[in-house]
């Protein structure tokens, strides 16, 4: 199906997903429009102008998703846990028609718009970034592995000496609900003035079910894989995932590092696809299915308040290798306009705020540059053609054996650089050359040094919307 075909057939509504190979017909009507905003920003004097304009409704769950680091936790047969998938390769397919984005998904995202509309949470956003250290902005790009079990000795040290602003859950734990909230209020204590200048954190987990499923134990259901998920009626896979996501709420979470929306082509490849496929990780075996059940589930986790991150953009599915545990994972199929880009447009257009983009590389998009230092994944494919105005969350930047050619202190701020917002870091000992990489570019480049001001007031504009920035 061509782009323009599909936007045709599904427009800001959500139909025909297959499920198993058996056809299926199910409509679920947007919940909403897509908020469009375009920001502009200046730093000057230590004030901070913020422009942005709407186009298009606010979405009901402008709350939207949020990133996903690698999978945690071995699945059963005694696969070792870095074995187990967080990333994945995307699709493959005939070249289409090139998507015509909207004017304003076409202006540049550092553009000036005409006629500026400045909303209660930029414009908060805005205020809180004016007051900010370029430490403390450095700190807001970045979200750090904590264990499960309990923070350890470098969690803290990473909050209070370099002012990270987002952690989450790693590993397994069977303890339960009440054993995760005491985690997670030992992690929103290091929250103060001089940390993260107030700022409330976001705090996420990978609660996707079957071999990827974080928590555990009394208080949390035993969610299934995305390929049962996907044999559900959408309606009936979205109140379940509310109530999934209720459980999170629960326990202090408002950030699922989930749902996959990675197309796998066919169940005879699956167990080929090292890191999706193997572990049933895929709503199904085409962009409809995949829409159809990953939107209803990151729509279940929207009314239960969490943000939901779609991932892994622009798809693992087509890959075998996993980017967690090889290097020189690569996707030679997938292409800008590929039909496995479907899903992905469905989460944007279904109000997404989140995105998490894969490590792998893409030579028919970028032959130069993985996925997180491409500016033509993470500009041109995120920010025009689909026209994404959240937080772009990479994959794990500090453990994944993918990234091992790659200088750590560089890592951050290539993805900064190449349009990013948030970096995911699975090794909080690693985040001090992260934090020192970002902040030595910024104050020797007053151009990234603009990137990464735009960056952390996306950031906190996003937390504004959840009402994580206080007055």
């Amino acid at each position: 199906m061509t782009w323009r075909a599909y936007r045709r057939t599904y427009g800001d509504e959500y139909g025909c997903g297959t499920g198993h190979g058996r056809r299926r017909q199910s409509t679920m009507a947007a919940d909403g429009g897509i908020a469009r905003g375009r920001l502009s920003v200046a730093a000057t004097a230590g004030a901070v102008s913020v422009l942005l304009v709407l186009t298009g409704c606010t979405s009901a769950t402008g709350n939207g998703p949020a990133g996903s680091p690698s999978a945690a936790g071995a699945p059963a047969g005694g696969a070792p846990a870095s074995a187990v998938p967080s990333s994945g390769p995307s699709s493959s397919g005939p070249a289409t028609a090139q998507p015509q984005p909207s004017a304003s998904a076409s202006a540049s995202a550092t553009g000036v718009p005409p006629s500026p509309v400045v909303t209660p949470a930029a414009s908060k956003a805005a205020r809180t970034l004016a007051r900010m250290t370029l430490a403390q902005k450095v700190g807001q790009l970045l979200m750090i592995g904590a264990p499960v079990e309990g923070i350890d000795a470098n969690t803290p040290i990473d909050i209070s000496t370099y002012h990270v602003g987002n952690v989450y859950l790693k590993g397994r734990t069977y303890a339960g609900s009440v054993a995760a909230a005491a985690v997670v209020a030992q992690l929103k204590a290091q929250v103060n003035a001089v940390s993260t200048a107030g700022v409330r954190q976001f705090v996420a987990t990978d609660q996707e079910g079957g071999f990827v499923q974080v928590l555990n134990g009394p208080g949390f259901s035993a969610i299934p894989i995305a390929l049962d998920q996907g044999g559900l009626d959408p309606a009936i896979l979205r109140s379940n995932a509310k109530t999934w996501g209720s459980q999170l709420a629960g326990a202090g979470i408002n950030v699922n590092l989930a749902p996959i929306l990675d197309t796998v082509p066919s169940d005879a490849v699956a167990t080929g696809n090292a890191p999706i496929g193997h572990y049933f990780r895929e709503y199904g075996f085409t962009p409809e299915s995949v829409a159809s059940h990953g939107i209803a589930f990151l729509k279940g986790m929207a009314d239960a308040g969490v943000a939901a991150v779609p991932k892994h953009f622009p798809g693992l599915g087509r890959v075998s290798a996993n980017t967690d545990i090889s290097t020189g994972v690569t996707d030679n199929q997938t292409i800008r306009n590929d039909p496995y880009i479907a899903p992905f447009l469905a989460a944007v257009t279904a109000g997404s705020r989140w995105m998490m983009v894969s490590s792998a590389l893409y030579p028919a998009i970028d032959a130069h540059h993985i996925a997180p230092f491409s500016s033509v994944v993470l500009k041109d494919m995120l920010r025009k053609d689909l026209g994404f105005t959240g937080i772009i969350i990479s994959d794990d930047l500090c453990s994944a054996v993918q990234l091992s050619p790659y200088a750590v202190e560089k890592r951050g701020a290539d993805f900064i650089a190449a349009g990013g917002t948030m970096a995911l870091c699975a090794d909080a000992a690693m985040v001090p050359a992260l934090h020192k990489g970002i902040t030595r570019r910024a104050e020797s480049d007053s151009t990234f040094a603009a990137a990464v001001d735009a960056a952390a007031l996306k950031v906190l504009e996003v937390k504004a919307e959840r009402h994580l920035l206080g007055r």
